[in-house]
């Protein structure tokens, strides 16, 4: 039962993930259609951006801990391209520079979701499978 636990848990670190990456592809896109103007933008995506990688951080820890040693794995080059980003300074938008960097914002959170998703049905597979395995015994 405990398996199931770790699953749901690390399943809303992964909802919690596709919301602020999607609250961030709506930032960016009020951006590119003129809804909001470019400071406003740059400031609100800049708020969630430590947010996503000490979430991102505390997932791929738990996933250690609880002893998903494939999720762990498959975790870590998100980590790690988080961490490159980070001590690069490179983890911030640019108020000045948004506009001319706005398609590779929006395709650098598409593939941020696409990883999350995939990671999504990974441990929803895994959450039902130990609910039909504990459900057996």
């Amino acid at each position: 039962m405990g398996d199931i636990w770790a699953w749901l848990i690390s399943f809303f670190f992964l909802i919690a993930l596709v919301g602020i990456i999607v609250y961030q592809l709506v930032c960016l896109a009020d951006l590119e259609f003129d809804y909001i103007n470019p400071y406003d933008s740059a400031s609100r995506i800049n708020y969630v951006v430590l947010p996503e990688f000490i979430v991102q951080g505390v997932l791929c820890v738990f996933y250690l801990f609880t002893g998903h040693w494939f999720m762990a794995i498959l975790c870590l080059p998100y980590l790690y391209y988080n961490f490159q980003l980070y001590s690069k300074r490179q983890h911030l938008v640019d108020v000045t520079e948004i506009f001319n960097l706005l398609n590779w914002e929006k395709k650098k959170r598409l593939f941020k979701l696409a990883y999350i998703i995939l990671n999504l049905f990974l441990t929803i597979f895994w959450m039902i499978y130990s609910a039909l395995d504990d459900y057996e015994d």
